[in-house]
Protein backbone atom coordinates (compact mmCIF):
# COMPACT_ATOMS: atom_id res chain seq x y z
CA UNK A 1 0.00 0.00 0.00
CA UNK A 2 1.38 3.44 -1.20
CA UNK A 3 0.30 6.44 0.84
CA UNK A 4 0.91 9.87 -0.11
CA UNK A 5 1.75 12.50 2.49
CA UNK A 6 1.72 16.17 3.00
CA UNK A 7 2.38 18.09 5.54
CA UNK A 8 4.33 15.77 7.55
CA UNK A 9 6.85 18.60 8.65
CA UNK A 10 4.01 19.68 10.85
CA UNK A 11 2.83 18.61 13.93
CA UNK A 12 -0.23 16.16 13.03
CA UNK A 13 1.79 15.17 10.03
CA UNK A 14 4.80 14.34 11.81
CA UNK A 15 2.88 12.12 14.08
CA UNK A 16 0.69 10.37 11.30
CA UNK A 17 3.82 9.37 9.34
CA UNK A 18 5.62 8.04 12.10
CA UNK A 19 2.82 5.96 12.79
CA UNK A 20 1.40 4.68 9.58
CA UNK A 21 5.10 3.42 9.08
CA UNK A 22 4.92 0.94 11.97
CA UNK A 23 2.84 -0.85 9.81
CA UNK A 24 4.00 -3.79 7.20
CA UNK A 25 2.74 -3.61 3.78
CA UNK A 26 3.11 0.57 4.16
CA UNK A 27 5.23 2.70 1.83
CA UNK A 28 4.85 6.72 1.73
CA UNK A 29 5.44 9.10 -0.32
CA UNK A 30 6.05 12.87 1.20
CA UNK A 31 6.04 16.30 -0.38
CA UNK A 32 8.56 18.72 1.61
CA UNK A 33 8.54 21.53 0.20
CA UNK A 34 12.35 23.20 -1.40
CA UNK A 35 12.65 25.00 2.08
CA UNK A 36 16.52 24.67 3.26
CA UNK A 37 14.91 23.60 6.68
CA UNK A 38 13.54 20.40 5.09
CA UNK A 39 17.29 19.34 4.08
CA UNK A 40 17.68 17.95 7.29
CA UNK A 41 13.96 16.38 7.55
CA UNK A 42 14.49 14.49 3.97
CA UNK A 43 17.90 12.45 5.47
CA UNK A 44 16.52 12.05 8.58
CA UNK A 45 13.61 11.10 6.83
CA UNK A 46 15.65 8.55 4.86
CA UNK A 47 18.15 7.18 7.44
CA UNK A 48 15.24 5.68 9.44
CA UNK A 49 12.68 4.73 6.81
CA UNK A 50 15.53 3.31 3.65
CA UNK A 51 13.45 2.31 0.53
CA UNK A 52 9.95 2.16 2.15
CA UNK A 53 9.85 6.24 1.92
CA UNK A 54 10.16 8.34 -1.19
CA UNK A 55 10.87 12.32 -0.96
CA UNK A 56 9.73 14.44 -3.20
CA UNK A 57 10.25 17.97 -3.43
CA UNK A 58 8.27 20.64 -4.22
CA UNK A 59 5.21 23.14 -3.43
CA UNK A 60 2.19 21.66 -2.65
CA UNK A 61 -0.12 24.40 -5.35
CA UNK A 62 1.87 23.28 -8.13
CA UNK A 63 0.49 21.37 -10.50
CA UNK A 64 2.83 18.40 -11.73
CA UNK A 65 4.66 18.27 -8.31
CA UNK A 66 0.97 16.98 -7.47
CA UNK A 67 0.65 14.63 -10.35
CA UNK A 68 3.68 13.26 -9.37
CA UNK A 69 2.91 13.19 -5.28
CA UNK A 70 -0.31 11.28 -6.53
CA UNK A 71 0.91 8.86 -9.08
CA UNK A 72 0.82 4.97 -8.22
CA UNK A 73 -0.96 6.08 -4.44
CA UNK A 74 -3.77 4.10 -2.47
CA UNK A 75 -4.62 6.91 -0.59
CA UNK A 76 -3.47 10.30 -0.31
CA UNK A 77 -3.23 12.35 2.91
CA UNK A 78 -3.52 16.06 3.04
CA UNK A 79 -2.35 17.40 6.16
CA UNK A 80 -0.41 20.29 4.60
CA UNK A 81 -1.29 23.56 6.37
CA UNK A 82 -0.67 27.56 6.10
CA UNK A 83 -1.79 28.40 10.00
CA UNK A 84 -2.31 31.27 12.41
CA UNK A 85 -0.25 33.69 12.98
CA UNK A 86 1.33 33.06 10.17
CA UNK A 87 -1.94 32.99 7.71
CA UNK A 88 -2.81 36.49 9.52
CA UNK A 89 0.30 38.23 8.11
CA UNK A 90 0.67 36.07 5.01
CA UNK A 91 -2.58 35.81 3.49
CA UNK A 92 -1.06 34.92 -0.16
CA UNK A 93 0.34 32.22 1.87
CA UNK A 94 -2.43 30.73 3.35
CA UNK A 95 -4.04 30.90 -0.17
CA UNK A 96 -1.60 29.02 -1.90
CA UNK A 97 -1.38 26.21 0.66
CA UNK A 98 -4.39 26.59 1.84
CA UNK A 99 -6.74 26.68 -0.87
CA UNK A 100 -4.74 26.27 -4.42
CA UNK A 101 -3.06 23.34 -2.87
CA UNK A 102 -6.24 21.39 -2.18
CA UNK A 103 -7.41 22.42 -5.36
CA UNK A 104 -4.05 20.77 -7.59
CA UNK A 105 -4.15 17.54 -5.01
CA UNK A 106 -7.84 17.03 -5.95
CA UNK A 107 -7.53 17.70 -9.70
CA UNK A 108 -4.32 15.50 -9.58
CA UNK A 109 -6.14 12.67 -7.56
CA UNK A 110 -9.21 12.85 -10.47
CA UNK A 111 -7.50 12.98 -13.14
CA UNK A 112 -4.83 9.96 -12.11
CA UNK A 113 -4.58 6.50 -13.98
CA UNK A 114 -6.21 4.87 -10.70
CA UNK A 115 -7.68 7.52 -8.32
CA UNK A 116 -6.55 7.33 -4.73
CA UNK A 117 -8.56 7.46 -1.69
CA UNK A 118 -8.04 10.96 -0.83
CA UNK A 119 -8.37 12.25 2.75
CA UNK A 120 -8.42 16.03 3.45
CA UNK A 121 -7.67 17.04 6.66
CA UNK A 122 -9.67 20.66 7.39
CA UNK A 123 -10.24 22.61 10.51
CA UNK A 124 -13.34 23.43 13.40
CA UNK A 125 -11.94 26.94 12.39
CA UNK A 126 -14.84 26.35 9.32
CA UNK A 127 -17.24 26.75 12.24
CA UNK A 128 -16.36 30.10 13.10
CA UNK A 129 -17.36 31.80 16.69
CA UNK A 130 -19.57 29.65 19.00
CA UNK A 131 -20.73 30.64 22.63
CA UNK A 132 -21.98 28.46 25.38
CA UNK A 133 -25.51 28.97 24.27
CA UNK A 134 -24.69 26.44 21.82
CA UNK A 135 -21.34 24.98 22.49
CA UNK A 136 -22.48 21.46 20.35
CA UNK A 137 -21.48 21.47 17.11
CA UNK A 138 -21.40 18.65 14.13
CA UNK A 139 -21.43 18.35 9.90
CA UNK A 140 -24.24 20.13 8.44
CA UNK A 141 -24.10 23.23 10.77
CA UNK A 142 -23.57 26.59 9.36
CA UNK A 143 -19.98 27.41 8.39
CA UNK A 144 -18.88 31.16 9.59
CA UNK A 145 -15.58 31.79 9.69
CA UNK A 146 -14.13 34.40 11.74
CA UNK A 147 -13.63 37.77 10.21
CA UNK A 148 -10.37 38.19 8.63
CA UNK A 149 -9.51 34.68 9.45
CA UNK A 150 -7.59 33.92 6.16
CA UNK A 151 -6.68 29.97 7.41
CA UNK A 152 -10.34 28.93 8.00
CA UNK A 153 -11.64 30.61 4.98
CA UNK A 154 -9.17 29.09 2.68
CA UNK A 155 -9.68 25.84 4.38
CA UNK A 156 -13.84 26.21 4.17
CA UNK A 157 -13.05 26.69 -0.04
CA UNK A 158 -10.89 23.91 0.02
CA UNK A 159 -12.68 21.25 1.53
CA UNK A 160 -15.69 22.39 -0.92
CA UNK A 161 -13.79 21.86 -3.68
CA UNK A 162 -12.44 18.67 -2.69
CA UNK A 163 -16.11 17.43 -2.50
CA UNK A 164 -17.59 18.95 -5.29
CA UNK A 165 -14.44 17.27 -7.06
CA UNK A 166 -16.62 14.34 -7.98
CA UNK A 167 -14.12 11.90 -6.46
CA UNK A 168 -14.37 8.40 -6.29
CA UNK A 169 -13.76 7.89 -2.47
CA UNK A 170 -12.81 11.33 -0.38
CA UNK A 171 -12.90 12.20 3.32
CA UNK A 172 -13.14 15.61 4.61
CA UNK A 173 -11.52 15.90 8.63
CA UNK A 174 -12.10 18.73 10.41
CA UNK A 175 -9.90 18.52 12.97
CA UNK A 176 -10.13 20.44 16.54
CA UNK A 177 -7.86 22.24 18.56
CA UNK A 178 -4.68 20.39 18.61
CA UNK A 179 -1.98 19.65 21.49
CA UNK A 180 1.54 19.30 20.48
CA UNK A 181 4.62 19.48 22.09
CA UNK A 182 5.89 22.87 21.39
CA UNK A 183 2.32 24.57 21.71
CA UNK A 184 3.20 26.58 24.71
CA UNK A 185 6.57 27.62 23.19
CA UNK A 186 4.77 28.93 19.88
CA UNK A 187 2.17 31.05 20.96
CA UNK A 188 3.50 33.18 23.55
CA UNK A 189 5.47 35.21 20.65
CA UNK A 190 2.12 36.36 19.36
CA UNK A 191 -0.90 38.65 20.11
CA UNK A 192 -3.05 35.76 18.83
CA UNK A 193 -2.85 34.31 22.41
CA UNK A 194 -5.70 36.70 23.14
CA UNK A 195 -7.89 35.98 20.15
CA UNK A 196 -9.20 32.91 22.26
CA UNK A 197 -12.81 33.87 24.06
CA UNK A 198 -12.63 33.06 27.81
CA UNK A 199 -15.65 31.42 28.38
CA UNK A 200 -15.92 29.58 24.83
CA UNK A 201 -16.14 26.16 24.25
CA UNK A 202 -13.15 24.12 23.36
CA UNK A 203 -12.18 20.35 22.45
CA UNK A 204 -8.56 19.23 22.63
CA UNK A 205 -7.17 16.21 20.34
CA UNK A 206 -3.43 15.33 20.84
CA UNK A 207 -1.14 15.74 17.80
CA UNK A 208 -0.64 11.83 18.62
CA UNK A 209 -4.09 10.71 18.52
CA UNK A 210 -4.34 12.74 15.64
CA UNK A 211 -1.83 10.64 13.79
CA UNK A 212 -3.07 7.28 15.07
CA UNK A 213 -6.45 8.12 13.55
CA UNK A 214 -4.74 8.26 10.16
CA UNK A 215 -3.30 4.77 10.97
CA UNK A 216 -6.27 3.39 11.80
CA UNK A 217 -8.05 4.56 8.63
CA UNK A 218 -4.73 2.91 6.84
CA UNK A 219 -5.09 -0.43 8.86
CA UNK A 220 -8.78 -0.69 7.85
CA UNK A 221 -8.13 0.22 4.34
CA UNK A 222 -5.45 -3.07 4.46
CA UNK A 223 -7.61 -5.33 6.43
CA UNK A 224 -10.05 -4.88 3.44
CA UNK A 225 -11.61 -1.13 3.58
CA UNK A 226 -13.57 1.20 5.23
CA UNK A 227 -17.35 1.52 2.95
CA UNK A 228 -19.01 3.42 5.25
CA UNK A 229 -16.65 6.14 5.87
CA UNK A 230 -15.46 7.00 2.44
CA UNK A 231 -17.31 9.99 0.60
CA UNK A 232 -18.02 12.01 3.84
CA UNK A 233 -17.49 14.77 6.64
CA UNK A 234 -16.30 13.94 9.96
CA UNK A 235 -14.89 16.03 13.09
CA UNK A 236 -11.57 14.91 14.89
CA UNK A 237 -12.99 15.27 17.98
CA UNK A 238 -11.17 14.96 21.11
CA UNK A 239 -13.37 13.03 23.38
CA UNK A 240 -15.53 13.69 26.82
CA UNK A 241 -12.42 14.68 28.82
CA UNK A 242 -11.31 17.06 26.56
CA UNK A 243 -13.80 19.68 26.65
CA UNK A 244 -13.23 22.69 27.57
CA UNK A 245 -13.20 26.44 27.86
CA UNK A 246 -10.42 28.97 26.25
CA UNK A 247 -9.91 29.89 30.00
CA UNK A 248 -9.64 26.15 31.18
CA UNK A 249 -6.98 26.27 28.22
CA UNK A 250 -5.03 28.83 29.53
CA UNK A 251 -5.27 27.60 33.12
CA UNK A 252 -3.97 24.21 32.55
CA UNK A 253 -0.87 25.57 30.56
CA UNK A 254 -0.16 28.04 32.93
CA UNK A 255 0.00 26.01 35.56
CA UNK A 256 3.14 24.23 34.91
CA UNK A 257 4.76 27.24 35.14
CA UNK A 258 3.04 27.91 38.54
CA UNK A 259 0.80 30.83 37.31
CA UNK A 260 -2.76 31.12 35.96
CA UNK A 261 -4.92 33.62 33.64
CA UNK A 262 -5.51 35.73 36.54
CA UNK A 263 -2.05 36.49 37.36
CA UNK A 264 -0.47 36.52 34.15
CA UNK A 265 -3.01 39.11 32.31
CA UNK A 266 -7.11 40.57 32.78
CA UNK A 267 -10.18 39.38 30.91
CA UNK A 268 -10.66 42.43 28.87
CA UNK A 269 -7.50 41.61 26.74
CA UNK A 270 -8.91 38.74 25.39
CA UNK A 271 -11.79 38.63 22.17
CA UNK A 272 -15.31 38.00 23.56
CA UNK A 273 -16.29 36.84 19.79
CA UNK A 274 -14.97 36.15 16.50
CA UNK A 275 -12.64 33.51 17.76
CA UNK A 276 -13.02 29.47 16.72
CA UNK A 277 -14.15 26.21 18.86
CA UNK A 278 -16.78 24.37 19.88
CA UNK A 279 -17.41 20.42 21.76
CA UNK A 280 -17.89 17.88 19.14
CA UNK A 281 -21.42 15.92 18.84
CA UNK A 282 -19.92 14.23 15.95
CA UNK A 283 -18.65 10.71 17.43
CA UNK A 284 -18.44 9.41 14.30
CA UNK A 285 -14.98 8.60 14.12
CA UNK A 286 -14.05 7.45 17.34
CA UNK A 287 -17.01 4.73 16.89
CA UNK A 288 -15.38 3.27 13.57
CA UNK A 289 -11.32 3.95 14.37
CA UNK A 290 -10.88 4.18 18.35
CA UNK A 291 -8.32 6.79 18.24
CA UNK A 292 -8.68 8.34 21.54
CA UNK A 293 -6.39 7.81 23.94
CA UNK A 294 -4.84 10.71 25.27
CA UNK A 295 -6.41 12.91 27.38
CA UNK A 296 -5.84 17.01 28.61
CA UNK A 297 -4.97 16.11 31.94
CA UNK A 298 -2.18 13.48 30.79
CA UNK A 299 -0.63 15.93 28.30
CA UNK A 300 -0.38 18.95 30.52
CA UNK A 301 1.40 16.35 33.02
CA UNK A 302 3.12 14.37 30.30
CA UNK A 303 4.97 17.94 29.07
CA UNK A 304 5.91 19.29 32.74
CA UNK A 305 7.75 15.83 33.23
CA UNK A 306 9.18 16.50 30.22
CA UNK A 307 10.82 20.25 30.16
CA UNK A 308 12.97 21.72 32.85
CA UNK A 309 12.03 25.11 32.06
CA UNK A 310 8.25 24.59 33.58
CA UNK A 311 10.72 23.57 36.50
CA UNK A 312 12.31 26.70 36.55
CA UNK A 313 9.46 28.79 35.29
CA UNK A 314 7.82 28.08 38.90
CA UNK A 315 10.93 29.64 40.76
CA UNK A 316 10.19 32.97 38.52
CA UNK A 317 7.75 35.45 40.42
CA UNK A 318 4.38 35.72 38.40
CA UNK A 319 5.16 39.77 38.34
CA UNK A 320 8.24 39.38 36.29
CA UNK A 321 5.90 36.74 33.55
CA UNK A 322 3.24 38.96 33.57
CA UNK A 323 5.81 42.32 32.71
CA UNK A 324 8.34 40.84 30.37
CA UNK A 325 6.09 38.27 28.62
CA UNK A 326 2.71 39.55 28.65
CA UNK A 327 2.75 42.98 28.88
CA UNK A 328 4.60 42.53 25.82
CA UNK A 329 2.51 40.39 23.91
CA UNK A 330 -0.34 42.94 24.71
CA UNK A 331 1.63 45.42 22.18
CA UNK A 332 1.87 43.35 19.35
CA UNK A 333 0.10 44.10 16.35
CA UNK A 334 -1.70 40.84 16.39
CA UNK A 335 -3.05 41.71 20.41
CA UNK A 336 -6.74 42.94 20.84
CA UNK A 337 -5.42 45.64 23.35
CA UNK A 338 -3.25 46.93 20.38
CA UNK A 339 -6.06 47.32 18.26
CA UNK A 340 -8.11 49.65 20.74
CA UNK A 341 -5.08 51.46 21.34
CA UNK A 342 -4.42 52.22 17.90
CA UNK A 343 -8.48 52.66 17.08
CA UNK A 344 -8.68 49.86 14.79
CA UNK A 345 -12.45 50.19 14.06
CA UNK A 346 -12.83 47.04 12.14
CA UNK A 347 -10.82 44.42 14.08
CA UNK A 348 -12.50 45.99 17.28
CA UNK A 349 -16.07 46.00 15.71
CA UNK A 350 -15.47 41.87 14.81
CA UNK A 351 -13.78 40.98 17.96
CA UNK A 352 -15.81 42.53 20.63
CA UNK A 353 -18.97 44.31 18.99
CA UNK A 354 -17.75 47.81 19.10
CA UNK A 355 -15.04 50.34 20.69
CA UNK A 356 -17.24 51.17 23.64
CA UNK A 357 -17.96 47.26 24.08
CA UNK A 358 -14.24 46.89 24.14
CA UNK A 359 -14.11 49.42 26.78
CA UNK A 360 -16.33 48.76 29.17
CA UNK A 361 -15.06 45.01 29.59
CA UNK A 362 -14.07 44.06 33.45
CA UNK A 363 -10.72 44.86 33.85
CA UNK A 364 -10.42 43.03 37.08
CA UNK A 365 -11.32 38.64 37.21
CA UNK A 366 -13.67 39.74 40.52
CA UNK A 367 -15.60 41.28 38.07
CA UNK A 368 -16.22 38.56 35.03
CA UNK A 369 -17.79 35.16 35.90
CA UNK A 370 -15.45 32.32 34.41
CA UNK A 371 -17.56 29.49 33.46
CA UNK A 372 -17.42 25.97 34.19
CA UNK A 373 -17.24 23.69 31.15
CA UNK A 374 -19.19 21.07 33.38
CA UNK A 375 -21.86 22.94 34.03
CA UNK A 376 -22.76 23.04 30.45
CA UNK A 377 -21.72 19.48 29.52
CA UNK A 378 -18.01 19.48 29.14
CA UNK A 379 -15.45 17.60 30.88
CA UNK A 380 -18.17 14.64 31.29
CA UNK A 381 -19.65 12.18 28.87
CA UNK A 382 -22.49 13.48 27.76
CA UNK A 383 -24.13 11.06 24.89
CA UNK A 384 -25.49 13.40 21.86
CA UNK A 385 -29.15 12.46 22.68
CA UNK A 386 -28.90 14.67 26.04
CA UNK A 387 -27.30 17.67 24.15
CA UNK A 388 -29.85 17.76 21.59
CA UNK A 389 -31.58 21.17 22.82
CA UNK A 390 -27.78 22.95 22.23
CA UNK A 391 -27.73 21.11 18.46
CA UNK A 392 -28.38 23.50 15.64
CA UNK A 393 -31.15 22.85 13.69
CA UNK A 394 -29.98 21.84 9.61
CA UNK A 395 -33.76 22.97 8.29
CA UNK A 396 -34.90 19.32 6.85
CA UNK A 397 -35.67 15.89 8.32
CA UNK A 398 -32.54 14.87 9.62
CA UNK A 399 -33.92 11.23 10.65
CA UNK A 400 -33.35 10.06 7.06
CA UNK A 401 -29.94 8.55 5.37
CA UNK A 402 -28.93 10.77 2.70
CA UNK A 403 -29.91 7.65 0.39
CA UNK A 404 -33.71 8.63 1.31
CA UNK A 405 -33.19 12.48 0.36
CA UNK A 406 -35.88 13.91 -1.63
CA UNK A 407 -36.76 17.32 -3.53
CA UNK A 408 -38.81 18.49 -0.60
CA UNK A 409 -36.13 17.80 1.45
CA UNK A 410 -34.05 20.19 -0.48
CA UNK A 411 -36.83 22.61 -0.91
CA UNK A 412 -36.97 22.54 2.94
CA UNK A 413 -33.54 23.02 3.60
CA UNK A 414 -32.68 25.92 0.86
CA UNK A 415 -35.84 28.16 2.29
CA UNK A 416 -34.54 27.54 5.89
CA UNK A 417 -30.70 29.05 4.32
CA UNK A 418 -32.66 31.61 3.15
CA UNK A 419 -32.73 30.65 -0.49
CA UNK A 420 -34.89 28.20 -2.75
CA UNK A 421 -33.57 24.77 -4.27
CA UNK A 422 -34.04 25.63 -8.72
CA UNK A 423 -33.82 21.72 -9.29
CA UNK A 424 -36.98 19.96 -9.81
CA UNK A 425 -35.48 16.71 -9.16
CA UNK A 426 -33.45 14.62 -7.39
CA UNK A 427 -29.92 13.11 -9.26
CA UNK A 428 -29.54 9.49 -9.02
CA UNK A 429 -27.03 9.89 -5.75
CA UNK A 430 -26.66 12.45 -3.40
CA UNK A 431 -23.47 13.63 -4.71
CA UNK A 432 -25.13 14.48 -7.95
CA UNK A 433 -25.25 18.38 -8.05
CA UNK A 434 -28.32 20.35 -7.89
CA UNK A 435 -29.04 24.23 -8.74
CA UNK A 436 -29.93 26.72 -5.91
CA UNK A 437 -30.63 30.23 -5.41
CA UNK A 438 -29.27 32.16 -2.41
CA UNK A 439 -30.80 35.24 -0.12
CA UNK A 440 -28.87 37.57 -2.28
CA UNK A 441 -29.64 35.86 -5.51
CA UNK A 442 -27.08 34.19 -6.58
CA UNK A 443 -27.67 31.03 -8.40
CA UNK A 444 -24.65 27.98 -8.04
CA UNK A 445 -24.52 24.60 -8.30
CA UNK A 446 -23.68 22.07 -5.01
CA UNK A 447 -24.57 18.27 -4.50
CA UNK A 448 -27.27 17.74 -1.43
CA UNK A 449 -24.42 16.41 0.50
CA UNK A 450 -21.97 19.60 0.10
CA UNK A 451 -24.93 21.28 1.23
CA UNK A 452 -26.94 19.47 3.65
CA UNK A 453 -23.71 17.25 5.54
CA UNK A 454 -21.18 19.81 4.69
CA UNK A 455 -22.77 22.89 5.61
CA UNK A 456 -21.53 24.80 2.75
CA UNK A 457 -23.54 27.53 1.32
CA UNK A 458 -23.23 29.97 -1.57
CA UNK A 459 -19.83 30.23 -2.59
CA UNK A 460 -20.80 34.09 -4.64
CA UNK A 461 -21.27 35.44 -1.10
CA UNK A 462 -18.15 34.35 0.50
CA UNK A 463 -16.15 35.97 -2.41
CA UNK A 464 -17.78 39.03 -1.51
CA UNK A 465 -16.56 38.93 1.67
CA UNK A 466 -17.21 38.41 5.57
CA UNK A 467 -21.49 39.69 4.98
CA UNK A 468 -22.88 37.31 7.77
CA UNK A 469 -24.59 40.03 9.15
CA UNK A 470 -26.61 40.66 6.09
CA UNK A 471 -27.26 37.10 5.48
CA UNK A 472 -28.28 36.21 9.21
CA UNK A 473 -31.29 38.62 8.67
CA UNK A 474 -32.45 36.75 5.72
CA UNK A 475 -31.43 32.69 7.03
CA UNK A 476 -32.66 31.12 9.77
CA UNK A 477 -29.62 29.06 9.36
CA UNK A 478 -27.34 31.51 10.27
CA UNK A 479 -29.47 33.31 12.62
CA UNK A 480 -29.99 30.49 14.71
CA UNK A 481 -25.88 31.00 16.30
CA UNK A 482 -24.91 33.88 14.89
CA UNK A 483 -27.07 35.89 17.24
CA UNK A 484 -25.51 34.11 20.18
CA UNK A 485 -22.70 36.61 20.14
CA UNK A 486 -23.79 39.68 17.63
CA UNK A 487 -26.75 41.91 17.93
CA UNK A 488 -29.48 41.79 15.19
CA UNK A 489 -28.89 45.18 14.85
CA UNK A 490 -25.66 45.22 13.65
CA UNK A 491 -24.61 45.21 9.85
CA UNK A 492 -21.45 44.89 8.70
CA UNK A 493 -19.22 44.17 5.57
CA UNK A 494 -15.36 43.28 5.86
CA UNK A 495 -12.65 41.94 3.27
CA UNK A 496 -9.75 42.74 2.00
CA UNK A 497 -9.18 44.70 -0.88
CA UNK A 498 -6.52 44.07 -3.52
CA UNK A 499 -3.23 44.95 -1.81
CA UNK A 500 -4.39 42.60 1.44
CA UNK A 501 -5.78 45.16 3.50
CA UNK A 502 -8.42 44.81 5.91
CA UNK A 503 -11.12 46.71 4.81
CA UNK A 504 -14.72 46.95 6.77
CA UNK A 505 -18.48 49.47 6.47
CA UNK A 506 -21.58 49.80 7.89
CA UNK A 507 -23.78 48.42 5.21
CA UNK A 508 -26.88 50.98 4.77
CA UNK A 509 -30.39 49.74 6.68
CA UNK A 510 -31.95 49.77 3.25
CA UNK A 511 -29.95 46.86 2.07
CA UNK A 512 -30.75 44.77 4.41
Amino acid sequence: MLIAMTGVSGSMGSEALAQVMEQEGVRTRVLLTPRKGNDKLEKELVKQYGARIEILRGQVYDKKTCEKLVSGADMLVNMAAVIPPRSDKDPKASYLCNYKGAVCLADAAANAAVQPKFIHISTVAVYGNRTLEHPWGRPGDPLLPAVYDHYALHKMMAERYVMERGLKNFAVLRQSAMLYEGIIFKNIHDGLLFHTTLNGPLEWVSARDSGYLIRRIAERELAGGNETFWNGVYDIAGGPQNRCTGYDTFADGFSLMGGSPKKYFKPCHCETRNFHGLWFADGALEEMFGYQRDTVKGFWEEIGKKYKFFKAAKLVPSALIRLFLFRRLLGDGNAPAKWIKEGDEGRVIAAFGGMEEALSLPRDWEDFAVADAAQWGGREARPLENCKDKLLSHGYDESKRPSEWTIEDMRAAAAFRGGACLSEKMGATPYEKLQWSCSEGHVFSASPYTVLKGGHWCPACLSEGWNFDALAQKSPFYAQVWYDSHARGENMRYWFDEEGNARFEEVAKERA
